[in-house]
């Protein structure tokens, strides 16, 4: 009797050992599938962000629409850049509003620059970051063909945003005849908030196109 419960004490205690051994390995087998999990997570959530960044990425690069314009939404290059390139005459199309007809206008970079310096220098102390009426609705150049006066207004016709000719809209100072939706995607794209007013919106494309193509007046 005593041998019997001696041996039943035994297989008891075995029984219990190996329990405990097997409730361990499962534990392990546990914390090394959770841990192989984890991994694996870890790198899907890595690599979907990575595609996610690339992704991104390629969303902010595009193919410039004018030899003016950078690879990045609404940007454009430095006065300095466009002479280093041979760029001299910045073109765009207009509509005229008298006789209808489209026709290509050029500015000359750097006298359209000096003529937008000295407006701004002028008009500086009386903005309070506002566009100045002028700029909100500008003086359109005369008219090539019927020779109507204030005439010329920029064609966008189904122009997508970011095909827009920004530098030629800033230097014939006509970023006025943008709409509201149009500013916005500028001051998206630049980082400029795009809440309030349109004059208030004007001036930040203003000052964020100047700040593109003349740096050095910003030190």
């Amino acid at each position: 009797m005593d041998n019997f419960s001696d041996k039943e004490k035994e297989h008891k205690n075995m029984s219990s050992e190996e329990g405990r051994d097997l409730l361990a390995l499962s534990l392990s087998n546990n914390q090394s599938t959770l841990s192989s999990s984890t991994s694996t997570s870890a790198k899907i959530s890595s690599r979907s962000r990575g595609n996610r960044r690339s992704t991104e990425q390629k969303g902010k690069i595009i193919t410039p629409p004018f030899p003016w314009a950078k690879d990045q939404r609404a940007t454009v290059y430095s006065s300095k850049e466009l002479l280093q390139k041979n760029i001299f005459t910045i073109t765009g199309m207009v509509h005229c509003k008298s006789c209808e007809r489209k026709f290509e206008l050029g500015f000359d970079l750097q006298e359209k620059l000096i003529e937008l310096r000295q407006f701004i220098q002028r008009n500086k102390a009386t903005m309070h970051d506002r566009a100045p009426r002028v700029w909100v609705s500008p003086v359109l150049p005369k008219c090539e063909f019927c020779g109507e006066e204030n005439s010329a207004k920029p064609f966008f016709g189904d122009t997508k945003k970011k095909a827009i000719n920004w530098l030629f809209l800033l230097l014939g100072q006509m970023l006025g005849c943008c709409t509201l939706n149009q500013l916005k995607y500028f001051c998206k794209h630049n980082r400029r908030h795009r809440t309030g007013a349109k004059d208030r919106l004007l001036y930040s494309t203003y000052v964020q196109l100047c700040k593109q193509l003349a740096p050095e007046w910003f030190p």
